[in-house]
């Protein structure tokens, strides 16, 4: 990005909503704010920033309300901010199209670095030219708009399951671990409990038709990762 990365926080605890604010000002973001859910989505709609940073626990609208209510029409980027102990959260919003999550209480250099590496990672996907169209039979990824289509009927995919199909199909007829689709996705190392990939595999599969119980184009291999089978898509 040439420009200086715009980032909208939609947080009602003032006294954090400061520290972020503040923290990631000195690190050259452009930073707009809101404190209720119905705020939050006016400000999505009105200035389409670069990335959301999502309380879940909100007034008037709660995160996931937001998250589903703008999904459809907000193509960047949603990292939610969660608490630590609540998994029921961060499968919730990740289902409602979150691209990412950080759990509470939130550390900013922890914070800093999610984001960096979500930013970086939607730039290399957009500036990737020998991978403009992946075409396999009636599947056609396409990184110059971000647009995924299977038998020419458009994907609604959010901006992290795209990044991570597209991983997927780059690497067609190669297991890819979970540390792999994590570092390449997220930036972080897997730690053997997270399940946010196993969780956005479960949706690509449903937004692909792919049976959940008996897969054809993505494999899981256990203990190992997950396959891209470029040939099932005839």
């Amino acid at each position: 990005m040439s420009h200086a990365p715009h980032i909208l926080i939609i947080e009602d605890d003032i006294r954090l909503l400061d520290l972020i604010n503040e923290y990631l000002t000195q690190h050259g973001f452009t930073i707009s704010t809101a404190t209720t859910g119905t705020i939050g989505v006016k400000k999505i709609y009105q200035l389409q920033p670069d990335l959301v940073i999502l309380d879940m626990m909100l007034p008037e609208k709660d995160g996931f309300s937001v998250c589903r209510e703008v999904r459809a029409n907000y193509q960047g980027l949603i990292m939610i901010l969660t608490a630590i102990e609540d998994d029921i959260d961060q499968v919730a919003g990740l289902e409602a199209g979150a691209d990412d999550y950080v759990i509470k209480p939130v550390q900013p250099r922890v914070l800093l670095a999610r984001i960096k590496a979500l930013l970086r990672r939607q730039t290399m996907v957009k500036a990737t030219p020998a991978a403009n169209s992946l075409q396999f039979g009636q599947l056609s990824i396409n990184t110059a708009n971000r647009s995924v289509h299977l038998a020419e009927a458009e994907l609604n995919l959010t901006t992290a399951e795209f990044d991570l199909l597209h991983l997927l199909a780059q690497h067609a007829g190669q297991v890819l671990s979970r540390d792999t689709l994590l570092n390449e996705t997220r930036g972080i190392q897997y730690d053997g409990v997270d399940r946010s990939i196993d969780f956005k595999i479960a949706n690509l599969r449903k937004k692909l038709n792919d049976d959940a119980t008996n897969p054809r184009h993505i494999l899981t291999v256990r203990g190992q990762g997950y396959l891209f089978v470029a040939e099932s898509w005839t």
